[in-house]
């Protein structure tokens, strides 16, 4: 069962690799446009980061409620909604880098607080705070669930920060692929960006869940060999 999937892991990540190679390579070849010139090629791959960065927010909420809700708490629920918001900090923190890059042609600076940024900014800075939270030290039902809640009431800054574009008047451009906004081949990059960091994104989830297996397994080994000690220290000392 192991190498199995360890096998499907690795065509995964094999995807993904080949997958991310052809979009910067789809990206780079795009036609410049009159406005952004090349940085319009950024097409491939910014909206796809933001994309992974959603995905993960909703992975650990869903895993947050199933380890809230009694039929279904597991542990597997509690790894796999920690490991997501992981791997969306990363994703976030690269839809803001590759935001600023593109913004400081198009918009002449390098931040504006925009209403897209400004909640994007505040997604990044949540979920901080929720890793922060599973770090304070407890046990590890009482961590899980008091990380459960905040991933739940984090997640409300998810669809806020995608529908920014459409209920606020923003400098960010409004939805990339809405009718009208793209030519064939500027869509068409962008999808298979979407495609490969969703791929990337899968790999890193599983890499992810199975360290924090390993870092729970340790832990619980380091307690029991803790209270060995002092279970052995007392009895050493007792008449």
């Amino acid at each position: 069962m192991t190498g199995t999937a360890s096998r499907g892991t690795r065509i995964v990540g094999a995807l993904a690799l080949v997958g991310l190679v052809v979009t910067v390579v789809m990206g780079l070849t795009l036609p410049l446009t009159q406005e952004q010139q090349e940085y319009s090629r950024l097409i491939a791959i910014h909206p796809a980061i933001a994309w992974c960065a959603y995905l993960a927010f909703f992975v650990t909420a869903l895993g947050s409620a199933l380890y809230l809700w009694k039929s279904t708490r597991a542990p597997l629920w509690d790894h796999v909604a920690v490991a997501s918001a992981e791997v969306g900090v990363v994703f976030t923190a690269l839809t803001l880098v590759t935001g600023s890059i593109w913004g400081r042609p198009t918009w002449g600076v390098w931040w504006v607080w925009d209403a897209r940024l400004t909640t994007t900014a505040l997604m990044f800075v949540l979920y901080l705070g929720y890793l922060a939270v599973r770090r304070v030290p407890a046990a590890p039902d009482v961590r899980a669930t008091r990380a459960a809640v905040v991933g739940l009431l984090a997640a409300v800054v998810v669809p806020i920060n995608h529908y920014t574009v459409e209920w606020w008047r923003t400098l960010h451009q409004s939805e990339s692929l809405a009718p009208g906004t793209l030519d064939g081949r500027f869509k068409v990059a962008m999808l298979v960006g979407f495609l490969s960091m969703t791929l990337a994104y899968a790999w890193l989830l599983v890499h992810r869940m199975r360290v924090e297996r390993l870092e729970e397994r340790l832990e619980a080994e380091g307690l029991d060999l803790a209270i060995a000690e002092r279970q052995a220290e007392a009895e050493a000392v007792s008449p």
